[in-house]
C-alpha cells in the first residue's frame, strides 16, 4: 500500500502521513476517491489524479525490478525496518535496500563532508570512519565522491560496516566509479546501499538535501568534515540537529574555504569540535562511556550494567561466536527478546556483528 502511493508523481512522506491521518490508515488512504483526496492538505486536481494512475500492476512492476536488482522493499510498517528512521519528523514511508540493515547498525554514526574536498580531509574521513568500525559503529553516510567514499572505505578496511544513502533510485550507480566499492559493502555483507526512491529515478539535485535526512536519522549523531559555507553536508547538520541528534565537526584551516563550514558550526555553538575518537564518543554520552575503551592494545571490559538476560546471551557468545537464530534456540528466549537485548549489548559495546550475520563477544564480563 505505501509502495503504490510512493510511486504516484509529487506525493512524498509528508503528504503520505497527511493521508494516513486524514482518512485513519494507509488502505484506507489508497482506496480513496479522487474528490475525497481533494480534500487531503496539499493535495490538488494533479496529484488526486497521479494517485489514482498508479495501479496494482505498476506495484507490480516495481516489485520485480527490485527484485531483478536484488533489492528489499520494506515499509515503514515492516518489523526489518530500521527503528531509528520510525521516530524522526518524515521517516520515508518506503525503503529501498541492497544488502542488510541489521540491528547492530543501531550503533550508528553519520560522516558527510563536500565532494570537492582536499587530500587533509579525505584523509580524516578514511580515519574516523576506521576509528568508529573498529569501536562497533556503523558508518553511515552519503555514497558520495570525497569526504563520504573516504569514510565509507575507512570503516571497510578497518572490518566494520558501513550503510550508503543514496539521492537517486537503486537501478542507478552514483557516482559510477564508486560501483565496485557499493558491490563491496553488499556481496560482503557489510552493509547496505538504501534508498527511498524508485528504482528507476536517476539523478537529480533536488534529491539530494532529502536524503540526508534519512542519514542523520539512521545515525546517532553526524561527524562534519569538511564542508563549504554552501556545502550540502550543512543541510545533514541542520537535520540531525532537527532530531536532536548530535553533531561534531572537524576543524580545519581558517584560511580554507573547504573548512568555512565546519568551523562555522564549531564558532557558532552549533557542533561539538572533534579532533579524536574520545571527543565523539564522550559527546555521545552513555554510549561513548562505555565504548572508550576502543584503541587499545587488547580490547578492555567496559563497565557496564547488564540485564540477567543480556549477561545470559554474553555468556554464550564468550563461549563461541554465534548467529541470532543459534542464540535464540540455545538460550530459550523468544524472537524478541533476543533481538532486543542484543541491540543493547551492541549499543554497550559488549558485543560485535560480524559478516554474515554472526554475533561475537567484544570483551572479557564486566
Amino acid at each position: 500500500m505505501y509502495l503504490r502511493l510512493t510511486l504516484a508523481d509529487g506525493v512524498g512522506a509528508i503528504t503520505i502521513r497527511r493521508l494516513v491521518n486524514h482518512f485513519g490508515d494507509i488502505e484506507a488512504a489508497v482506496n480513496a476517491p479522487s474528490e475525497q483526496l481533494r480534500q487531503v492538505e496539499g493535495i490538488g486536481e494533479k496529484t488526486a489524479s497521479a494517485i489514482a494512475a498508479v495501479d496494482e500492476s505498476a506495484v507490480d512492476e516495481e516489485l520485480a525490478l527490485a527484485d531483478k536488482h536484488g533489492v528489499t522493499v520494506l515499509c515503514v510498517e515492516d518489523a526489518a525496518y530500521p527503528a531509528a528512521l520510525k521516530n524522526i519528523y518524515d521517516p520515508p514511508p518506503v525503503l529501498y535496500v541492497r544488502g542488510e540493515v541489521t540491528e547492530s547498525d543501531a550503533v550508528a554514526l553519520g560522516i558527510v563532508g563536500s565532494r570537492r574536498c582536499t587530500h587533509y580531509g579525505l584523509e580524516q574521513a578514511d580515519r574516523f570512519g576506521g576509528l568508529l568500525g573498529r569501536a562497533g559503529f556503523t558508518v553511515i553516510s552519503g555514497g558520495a565522491r570525497g569526504i563520504d567514499t573516504s569514510a565509507h572505505r575507512g570503516a571497510l578496511t578497518a572490518g566494520g560496516r558501513t550503510v550508503a544513502v543514496m539521492g537517486c533510485g537503486l537501478c542507478n550507480t552514483y557516482p559510477r566509479e564508486n560501483k565496485k566499492l557499493f558491490e563491496m559493502i553488499v556481496s560482503d555483507g557489510r552493509g547496505a546501499v538504501i534508498s527511498e526512491l524508485p528504482m528507476r529515478i536517476g539523478i537529480k539535485g533536488a534529491n539530494f538535501p532529502r536524503r540526508n535526512r534519512i542519514i542523520s536519522g539512521l545515525s546517532l549523531g553526524v561527524l562534519i568534515v569538511e564542508a563549504a559555507r554552501r556545502s550540502g553536508s550543512l543541510i545533514t547538520a541542520r537535520s540531525a540537529l532537527e532530531q536532536s541528534k548530535e553533531v561534531f565537526a572537524l576543524p580545519g584551516r581558517v584560511d580554507s574555504p573547504f573548512s568555512a563550514g565546519t568551523n562555522g558550526l564549531i564558532a557558532a555553538g552549533s557542533a561539538a569540535l572533534v579532533q579524536n575518537i574520545e571527543d565523539i564518543l564522550d559527546g555521545l554520552d552513555r554510549v561513548g562511556e562505555v565504548l572508550a575503551g576502543e584503541g587499545a592494545a587488547e580490547p578492555i571490559a567496559p563497565k557496564v550494567n547488564l540485564t540477567e538476560t543480556e549477561s545470559s546471551l554474553l555468556e554464550h557468545l564468550l563461549a563461541a561466536e554465534l548467529s541470532l537464530d543459534e542464540l535464540i534456540r540455545r538460550s530459550g528466549l523468544s524472537s524478541s527478546e533476543t533481538t532486543a537485548a542484543m541491540t543493547m549489548l551492541a549499543i554497550k559495546g559488549m558485543v560485535a556483528q560480524k559478516p554474515g550475520g554472526v554475533f561475537a563477544a567484544r570483551s572479557a564480563r564486566p
